[in-house]
């Protein structure tokens, strides 16, 4: 189980504690040794003001012991249904507990042990054996009961989360440990011991106190110390602070545009990245956080993925906060998280007071600007430019890239807009009407990344050269042109090449990322010809990423320094996985290394460490498969993969892979059948459509080919794959008229190809 590393903190009077903080041996110590956290008590008798208004907030609640005072929920022999299962929580000899199902299944009494958040819900930790944690899927509703609260509810209400599913509370995507610590206590250590798959899991604070965002305590203590002692002796400029989150920008109103300016620029990222080590949708590549170092040397942020983002950068997924901000022009400008949450407090200003700050009233709010009613909540900055979407349930959290409502993109590439949500009874091309009265054609119509990114989420025809286009414009988000720049892997050409290039050099770290995950599938010349410089970057996730797919490049291909340099960045890599070792991706995506530089044998002992860990994880079946299909062992692979679709029989990707196997083992009719229900399970996904097509044509069913990829086309029709099959299959039937139509959409999907624009001329002149 987790446990702190000093002692817990107790309710003592300040003046005592100023006293105790004189005799402290650690406060006590050398100014230039290195810092150790030393808790909040030892902060609290200098920064009475922050102290005050930090109690009570999400931080300081973010983790509890369950007793009286933190347990908010109604534990007097209560119960709750979810499906089969009936809940009930109680109480008993002055604990709290839950009796419901557990990973067997059965009802089991649990203590509750910590208690988990606090608003607009909270959920509640049990302890379980070697050390874990997990996090009751059951929470309680805490908001007022007049908004619906009150209550218990399941997070995941639409389904039907038994105890053998890999989202059951019991699982591996509840676990504290792994889900939840690093930023919900201070100092967290996983600890993870393989050998016996068990956590020794330590803090300092379990909140997020003081040093969670200021870093170890212990020189800034001594600094304060001899200040005190001796006036004038201390000389330490940063007064034995780890990082200063000081900024000397001032806040300059232009009365012409009614915004404020600041001057000068802002110096440093640092306070935004303190936040984003918790308020991003990032994965963890280190334990060794240095504060004040750059969020990437420890953590990898994710791009504005299709899973994760709308087409035009609105959160889509639970993502944070921090992408959301790096697209905005809030953040360009200058703006701090800070500048508009009390760093203690936490919470904004309420109403419009936040945004009057740089943002005249006069001009602003107004309905001269905001079209709506005064003192409606349309008239509110955040109903327009911070669109809420609902997390866990009942957790309303809003979209931080301060959009412009763009409604017109609604009706042209389907993304959400801030109006219709409201107007829940006209449609978005009445709000893009509306949007086109208030403010014009030119402002309305003005291009948007969303648009190019839509093109290339969805291979849509001129997606490469409108990628090409956005990656290389400086005037954009520097973390939408890294998404551009990742995109391009599905496209790269010579015309898309030196943008990758140029990407690999650029000075921000998430485009040097994207651009060696670009290449990651290219020629092993090219990788060896552009990547090696990026072995030696100054931030660890560009350096592991780049070892990472130099891996499988010849080593005849590198210099002796280079092979050093990519060994090093590549055991790098391996640590991170290690790092996760609880968890069965690591174990995936080291299996996936192991069999890529043909280990074999390490392959597949990762493979099955990683079923071993998550039999409900679909992947470790289908690389496992994969392993024995290169060592001709299908029959192997074959078990595997039904194994597989015993326990995620619904899975796309594994009936696929099936099938594909079964065509090898010559069983047509079993593999074809196999081939269509993952093109049904998928249907938004055209390769499994394309691979069924080419089955259907082969078996001799050839109009029910041609009719299957004419659907596919016209749900996907930058697909490359699809579109030479068409032209293929029609030319074979000797309609040579539709050939040559799909060999014009070929053509404006890869216009720089020159084997397509010969395959065009063939088929005209025939």
């Amino acid at each position: 189980m987790g446990r702190p590393r000093q002692r817990p903190r107790r309710a003592v009077g300040w003046a005592w504690l100023a006293l105790a903080l004189l005799l402290s041996p650690v406060a006590a110590g050398a100014q230039g040794a290195a810092p150790a956290f030393v808790g909040r008590d030892a902060c609290v008798p200098c920064h009475t003001r922050e102290a005050v208004q930090y109690k009570g907030s999400h931080h300081d609640r973010a983790m509890q012991p369950a007793n009286g005072d933190t347990v908010l929920g109604d534990f007097n022999n209560t119960s709750f249904t979810y499906h089969d299962v009936t809940s009930t929580f109680f109480k008993k000899d002055g604990n709290f507990y839950a009796r419901t199902d557990g990973p067997d299944g059965k009802l089991h009494d649990y203590r509750i042990a910590y208690t988990f958040g606090v608003d607009p819900l909270q959920q509640y930790l049990i302890e379980f054996p070697r050390g874990r944690l997990q996090a009751l899927n059951v929470c309680w509703d805490t908001r007022p009961k007049e908004q619906g609260g009150q209550r218990w509810f399941h997070l995941y209400p639409d389904e039907n989360v038994t105890h053998d599913d890999i989202l059951h509370w019991t699982g591996p995507y509840q676990n504290w440990n792994h889900m939840c610590a690093e930023c919900h206590s201070t100092n967290v250590n996983k600890n993870y011991k393989a050998d016996g798959d068990s956590f020794d899991t330590k803090w300092s604070e379990i909140d997020v106190s003081c040093e969670a965002c200021h870093g170890p305590g212990s020189n800034h203590v001594a600094w304060a110390l001899a200040a005190k002692q001796k006036p004038g002796a201390a000389e330490d400029p940063k007064k034995g602070l780890v990082v200063e989150f000081k900024d000397s920008g001032a806040w300059v109103m232009d009365p012409q545009r009614g915004i404020a300016k600041r001057d000068p620029p802002r110096q440093s990222h640092v306070e935004i990245e303190m936040c984003a080590r918790c308020h991003a949708r990032r994965g963890e590549i280190s334990e060794n956080y240095v504060y004040g170092r750059p969020l990437m040397d420890t953590h990898r942020p994710a791009l504005l993925e299709s899973v994760l983002y709308e087409d035009d950068g609105q959160i889509k997924d639970e993502v944070f906060e921090y992408q959301s901000f790096l697209q905005s022009k809030m953040y360009a400008a200058g703006v701090t998280c800070t500048n508009c949450h009390n760093p203690h407090r936490l919470k904004p200003v309420a109403g419009n007071g936040a945004c009057s700050r740089c943002h005249l009233p006069a001009k602003f709010d107004t309905s001269a600007h905001h079209f709506h009613k005064e003192g409606s909540k349309g008239a509110q900055c955040i109903a327009c430019h911070m669109p809420t979407k609902n997390y866990m349930v009942v957790h309303t959290r809003h979209d931080h890239s301060f959009r412009v409502p763009r409604p017109d993109l609604t009706v042209k590439i389907g993304t959400p807009n801030a109006c219709t949500p409201c107007h829940k009874d006209h449609s978005p091309q009445w709000a893009a009407d509306a949007a086109l009265k208030w403010w014009g054609a030119k402002r309305r119509s003005e291009p948007h990344y969303g648009e190019t990114l839509h093109l290339g989420n969805h291979d849509l025809p001129g997606a490469e050269r409108a990628l090409i286009a956005l990656a290389d414009d400086p005037s954009k988000p520097g973390i939408v042109r890294a998404t551009a720049a990742d995109l391009l892997g599905r496209y790269l050409s010579p015309r898309s090449g030196p943008t990758v290039e140029r990407a690999l050099h650029d000075g921000n770290p998430l485009l040097r990322m994207a651009a060696v995950a670009a290449l990651r599938h290219t020629d092993p010349r090219l990788r060896a010809h552009w990547l090696p410089p990026l072995l030696n970057d100054a931030v660890r996730t560009v350096r592991i990423d780049a070892g990472r797919v130099l891996a499988t490049v010849p080593p005849g291909m590198l210099t002796s320094e280079q092979q050093t340099a990519e060994r090093r960045a590549l055991d790098q890599y391996v640590q991170a996985q290690l790092l996760d070792a609880d968890r069965a991706e690591a174990h995936l995506n080291l299996g996936s290394l192991h069999a890529e530089m043909g280990n074999v044998a390490d392959a597949e002992r990762e493979y099955r460490i990683a079923l071993r860990l998550s039999p409900r994880f679909p992947l470790t079946y289908l690389n496992l498969a994969d392993l024995y299909r290169q060592q001709s062992r299908d029959p192997e692979g074959e078990r595997v993969l039904r194994d597989g679709l015993k326990v995620a029989p619904d899975d796309a990707r594994l009936a696929h892979a099936l099938g594909l196997l079964l065509v090898r083992e010559k069983r047509s009719p079993e593999a074809l059948a196999l081939l269509q229900r993952a093109a049904a399970l998928a249907p938004d996904e055209p390769r499994y459509a394309y691979v069924y097509a080419v089955g259907l044509h082969s078996s001799g069913q050839q109009e029910q080919a041609l009719a299957l990829l004419r659907k596919t086309n016209q749900a996907h029709p930058g697909d490359r794959d699809v579109l030479e099959a068409l032209i293929s299959f029609n030319r074979d039937a000797g309609n040579i008229k539709a050939a040559s139509a799909y060999a014009r959409k070929l053509a404006d999907v890869a216009p720089d190809d020159p084997s397509v624009q010969q395959l065009l001329r063939q088929l005209q002149e025939h």
